[in-house]
């Protein structure tokens, strides 16, 4: 959203002060204004990005990110590049929230492809850990905790609040979208942690044993 004189851009902001301030009832009606009011493609995706935010059921959110989706493919053009890892995050969490987990994992690996061309900062870094995070939770190949033991580690670490060596091995962890790249990042951080020998004898095993993993 980038043109304030845009009648739906400004009932979107206005919507979004009113999330802000809890005022949600407030905030649906601005944004079906902002969907009424939409004279283009582009207009009827942003307006429909945020109606999806306020749907009493996960069929109906999942229609409006649908319908956000499919405006944005009409629109096919730069404008709405970097909209994508947020709209096929957005649409994989529907997914999941109706217990499609196949469809969900879809629209996470998606989301996954479209990362790189959101402008780097903290709203990238915060969709890289959603997607991730998603993309974990629909792997159902994936080994449990105690089976995982980066996982274990990491629940060790936490519930002691050692926050030096959370502070090195989560942001690679949580942002991993299961590349060579971002696995060799965790590997990294994990030799890093152990050749320091300063944890204890059962987390220094299990840093071991998954740097040989």
């Amino acid at each position: 959203m980038t043109d304030p004189q845009n009648v739906v851009v400004r009932l979107c902001v206005q919507g979004m002060q009113a999330e802000t301030e809890g005022r949600d009832a407030q905030a649906r009606a601005l944004f079906l204004q902002a969907w009424d009011a939409a004279e283009d493609e582009y207009d009827a995706c942003v307006a429909a990005h945020y109606l999806a935010r306020h749907q009493p059921t996960p069929q109906e959110t999942l229609h409006w990110n649908q319908e956000c989706l499919n405006r944005a493919d009409k629109v096919g053009d730069d404008r709405v590049r970097g909209f994508y890892a947020s709209l096929h995050g957005n649409m994989a969490r529907a997914h999941r929230d109706l217990g499609q987990i196949d469809k969900a994992r879809e629209h996470f690996e998606a989301a996954a492809k479209h990362l790189d061309a959101v402008p780097a900062g903290p709203h990238n870094q915060w969709l890289r850990y959603r997607i991730a995070a998603g993309l974990r939770a629909t792997d159902l190949s994936a080994p449990l905790q105690h089976e995982n033991p980066v996982g274990e580690l990491l629940a060790r670490l936490c519930a002691r609040t050692d926050l030096e060596a959370l502070s090195l091995l989560l942001p690679p962890y949580m942002g991993s979208l299961g590349t060579p790249e971002d696995d060799e990042r965790i590997t990294t951080a994990l030799r890093m942690l152990h050749a320091e020998r300063r944890l204890p004898d059962a987390e220094q095993s299990l840093l071991r044993h998954a740097i040989e993993l």
